[in-house]
């Protein structure tokens, strides 16, 4: 790890930090939190956000695509579309990644908002993909953060399913290296009644998810059976929230395996950080608990 002791981080004239675990943990709270807080220099943090930089540079022109071909199918669109006189683009900010999600969409009957499976399985690709290159970017914008912005410290803000394009238990891997090499790895876990309110909160509006390769076919393979359905039969939302559940206990051993590139803090930690100094507590706290390897 990049830091040995909680001293070290706290005395650290570059503090480098990125956070990893479940959507609705914590990770873009700290981050926003930390990057209102300050300006540019010692004390301010440069907010890096996986899931804005794969949305505005990685798959951008996916999206954009995507809204052309509906915006085809309206005649007056169309017309003003042909003749370059509309300009149609996806508006991503940090706390709005709608777009995004809206293109990942959802497998099912295309009459309730679902795609082909195929489809989704090659959107889902591209996903991996987007991830992965955002995510090698890191290094990068921590040079780029300071050199060009004058920011000393940074905070890299995760996607939830970067435990999903990476191989943790592979000390090769080259994109676990290339993060831990340049950041302190810190997981928020949580605790079974987060997951269980995560759950009701996924249940309430189920949005799109990245899910492995073949998890994903075995849980579409599962639903089709259970429910005696087509692929085009599907409700989109009640396969979402079908495989929620199981995707949440998939990727715990994957943080778990993730978490020992780095240390660990509960969402319960979390709760209590609200300025920056509880932030270099937390993470202090969290170094001083963890037995660092020689």
């Amino acid at each position: 790890m990049i830091y040995a002791s909680g001293q070290e981080f706290r005395s650290a004239a570059q503090k480098r930090v990125l956070m990893f675990g479940m959507s609705g943990l914590g990770k873009t709270y700290l981050a926003n939190m930390l990057r209102d807080a300050g300006q540019a220099g010692a004390g301010g943090w440069f907010h890096y956000s996986v899931d804005y930089r794969i949305g505005t540079r990685y798959m951008n022109e996916f999206i954009a695509d995507n809204f052309k071909r509906e915006a085809m199918k309206v005649p007056l669109l169309r017309e003003l579309l042909m003749t370059d006189s509309v300009y149609i683009a996806s508006n991503i900010t940090f706390n709005n990644l709608a777009p995004l999600s809206t293109y990942l969409g959802k497998p099912g009957d295309p009459g309730r908002g679902g795609i082909a499976f195929e489809e989704y399985q090659r959107r889902q690709a591209q996903h991996a993909q987007a991830e992965i290159s955002a995510m090698l970017d890191v290094p990068r914008f921590v040079e780029r953060a300071e050199n060009i912005y004058g920011y000393h410290n940074f905070i890299c803000d995760t996607s939830g399913s970067i435990c999903e394009v990476v191989d943790a238990e592979n000390p090769d891997d080259p994109v676990m290296k290339a993060l831990a090499d340049s950041q302190l790895l810190v997981w928020i876990k949580g605790s079974d009644a987060h997951k269980a309110e995560l759950a009701r909160r996924f249940d309430r509006s189920p949005k799109p998810m990245y899910y492995r390769p073949g998890f994903l076919t075995a849980l579409w393979a599962e639903y089709l059976a259970q429910e005696g359905q087509s692929a085009s039969e599907v409700d989109p939302d009640a396969f979402l929230r079908f495989g929620y559940a199981r995707l949440l206990d998939h990727r715990q051993p994957r943080y778990a395996a993730m978490a020992r590139w780095g240390i660990t803090v509960t969402a319960e930690d979390v709760t209590q950080v609200k300025t920056p100094a509880d932030f270099d507590d937390m993470i202090a706290a969290a170094l001083d608990h963890t037995k660092i390897a020689p």
